[in-house]
C-alpha cells in the first residue's frame, strides 16, 4: 500500500507542477522548463515512481495544449527515461537518461508541430530538462540520500 500511494503522490505532483499557474506557461512547446521533470529522479529511488511519472505525464499532457502526440509519445518517453533513471548506478546519473530523452524524443514531434528547427527544440528542451533535473530535482535527490529516506 505505501508503494501505491507513493505512486498516485508522485502522479499527482508531476500532474500539479505542470498544469497549474505559473507552471502551466512554460510547461509546453518547443521551449519550455517543464518543472515536473524535478521528479524524475525519483526512480533512482523508488521503482513505483516509474508509473507515478508515466501516470502524472499522461495526465498532464492530456489537459495540455499539444494534443495526442504530446499524450501518447510524451508519456511513452516518460516511461522509457523512468526505466532507464531506475538502472543507473550513480545518484548524479539519474537525470541524464530524462534529459536525453526528453531532449532528443520530445524534439521529434515539437519540432514538426510548432515548425522550427528538430536541433533548436533539441537545444532549448534540453536546457529546460537540465534546470528541472539537475537544478532541482538532484538537488532533492541529495536531500533524499542525506536524511536516509530510503536506503539504495
Amino acid at each position: 500500500m505505501e508503494k501505491l500511494s507513493r505512486m498516485a503522490l508522485i502522479a499527482a505532483l508531476y500532474v500539479v507542477f505542470t498544469i497549474l499557474p505559473p507552471f502551466y506557461s512554460f510547461a509546453y512547446g518547443p521551449i519550455q522548463v517543464r518543472i515536473s521533470e524535478a521528479f524524475t529522479v525519483l526512480p533512482f529511488l523508488f521503482p513505483e515512481a516509474i508509473f507515478g511519472l508515466t501516470i502524472g505525464c499522461f495526465l498532464a499532457n492530456l489537459l495540455g495544449q499539444v494534443g495526442l502526440w504530446d499524450i501518447i509519445f510524451g508519456s511513452l518517453i516518460t516511461f522509457l527515461a523512468a526505466l532507464v533513471t531506475a538502472k543507473m548506478k550513480k545518484d548524479y546519473l539519474a537525470p541524464l537518461p530524462p534529459v536525453l530523452f526528453n531532449s532528443f524524443g520530445v524534439s521529434l514531434y515539437l519540432s514538426k508541430l510548432f515548425h522550427v528547427p528538430y536541433f533548436y527544440s533539441v537545444f532549448y528542451i534540453m536546457i529546460g530538462e537540465c534546470i528541472a533535473c539537475y537544478g532541482i530535482g538532484y538537488p532533492i535527490l541529495k536531500i533524499l540520500l542525506k536524511r536516509r529516506i530510503v536506503r539504495r
